[in-house]
């Protein structure tokens, strides 16, 4: 079975990157001394810090293999191949909630950098998939469970750096 391509700004590729390397370098070893401290209290059959530190390394080794699994799978959204005549993987777009008025910005990312406290969006999302390949003044209807949600695409913003 083919593996997913998983989009990654340069921006997501480096935090990646980055935090498996942490992952590797440093919590592998500090669960690794937890694990050797737990084992000198004595038996480990009913040592609760034992159990903690085994689970919490299951927890890392498990992450890494999902990152490394994103790395290798990873295809780099071309900030030069960026496009802001319509809404695209990387775009940075304001809309307008037709409903109350109220506007948001919001980058569209690959699923895996998605996060809504950053305004990252996937464009797997409803929201995503609803404003890709859309131009500036378009008006788009969005299924979500609570109803349909109308956003008028206000702009398309020019990468800053």
């Amino acid at each position: 079975m083919t593996e997913k391509q998983v989009m990654l700004t340069a921006d997501g590729l480096r935090k990646t990157e980055n935090e498996l390397e942490h992952l590797k370098s440093v919590r592998r070893r500090e669960v690794a001394e937890r694990i050797k401290q737990a084992i000198e209290f004595g038996d480990i059959s009913e040592n609760s810090e034992y159990e903690d530190a085994k689970n919490e390394q299951a927890f890392i080794e498990g992450k890494i293999l999902e990152l490394e699994k994103i790395l290798r799978n990873a295809k780099l959204i071309d900030e030069a191949e960026i496009r802001y005549d319509v809404v695209a993987l990387g775009s940075t777009v304001v809309l307008k909630d037709l409903e109350d008025s109220s506007e948001e910005e919001y980058t569209i990312v690959g699923s895996t950098e998605a996060n809504p406290k950053e305004n990252k969006i996937s464009n797997e999302s409803p929201v995503g998939e609803a404003i890709l390949n859309q131009k500036v003044g378009s008006t788009v209807e969005v299924n979500v469970p609570a109803g349909i949600l109308k956003y008028q695409i206000i702009e398309l913003k020019a990468r800053t750096h």
